[in-house]
């Protein structure tokens, strides 16, 4: 039988948990913040607190591998870990990754995240497709096999993205709607939601690019970088209903409280929402 596809579950899990996704972004400066050290003993603890915090309630978990990876072996090792027990207590885990290269390479990154026997197997992984979106083949094959889910980047909230982003192809469409049209037609016909998702930022003052692909919209920016769930349906317009909305410091400075993070995340997932129905 083959598995359930990674749209049909974000479907669910925003339907009934809401539409929240929270970053797992361990900054040196927010382990201070808690009262952690910047090592690998302060990394196991945050990250264990937040994934016993709201693990069980919000939709989405979405871990930064770059904030692991800095540990070597041993933070990699953390990484492991709380995706799986991310992933037992019922979050769907959002590796973001942002991996894009070609070929047998390609093939390794899809490997390491979207296939079942790996370790650090998620429900879903970013990618980049500047390399061309034929380069993500590998992944977007591996995600399909494994009913998992790819999200491609296409309008970043950085404002230096624009640079590559916003510029034109040869048949007029800015670079960005060309991915996001790919997308589309990865997505076509899938029920109730596509398995392959965009990366869009909240932060834009407007997206400028028709977001109709069927599939996940990714919103990052909300919260310390400017966005709030207001601006949400000025950005997404008539996809606002696929939007998940991601959220890091908003929820992660109110730490190391498990409580006061659980009611910070309700008090997001609550705010998101609203804005989105």
């Amino acid at each position: 039988m083959s598995p359930e596809p990674f749209g049909a579950r974000l479907r669910r899990a925003m339907d009934t948990r809401g539409p929240l996704c929270v970053g797992i972004d361990p900054h040196s400066s927010l382990l201070t913040a808690w009262g952690l050290g910047d090592d690998v003993a302060g990394l196991e603890r945050f990250t264990r607190t937040v994934v016993e915090a709201l693990a069980d309630r919000v939709a989405v978990l979405k871990p930064q591998s770059a904030f692991f990876e800095r540990f070597g072996s041993r933070g990699i090792a953390v990484l492991e870990r709380a995706v799986a027990d991310a992933r037992e207590a019922g979050a769907l885990v959002l590796m973001d990754a942002k991996r894009g290269d070609i070929g047998s390479t390609m093939d390794a990154y899809a490997a390491t995240y979207l296939d079942p026997a790996a370790p650090l197997f998620s429900d879903a992984v970013t990618v980049s497709p500047y390399l061309g979106f034929g380069s993500l083949r590998p992944a977007l094959d591996a995600a399909r096999a494994s009913g998992s889910g790819v999200f491609v980047l296409a309008l970043t909230s950085n404002p230096e993205g624009a640079e590559v982003q916003r510029s034109t192809a040869p048949d007029g469409r800015s670079l960005a709607q060309v991915m996001l049209d790919h997308i589309a037609a990865e997505n076509a016909d899938a029920a109730p939601l596509g398995s392959v998702g965009a990366v869009v930022g909240a932060t834009l003052d407007r997206a400028g690019v028709a977001l109709a692909v069927n599939g996940p919209l990714l919103a990052p920016g909300i919260g310390a970088q400017g966005a709030t769930a207001q601006d949400l349906p000025r950005v997404f317009g008539d996809a606002v209903r696929n939007v998940v909305p991601s959220v890091s410091r908003g929820v992660l400075r109110h730490g190391p409280s498990v409580s006061a993070l659980r009611e910070a995340a309700l008090q997001q997932a609550a705010e998101l929402a609203e804005a989105v129905k």
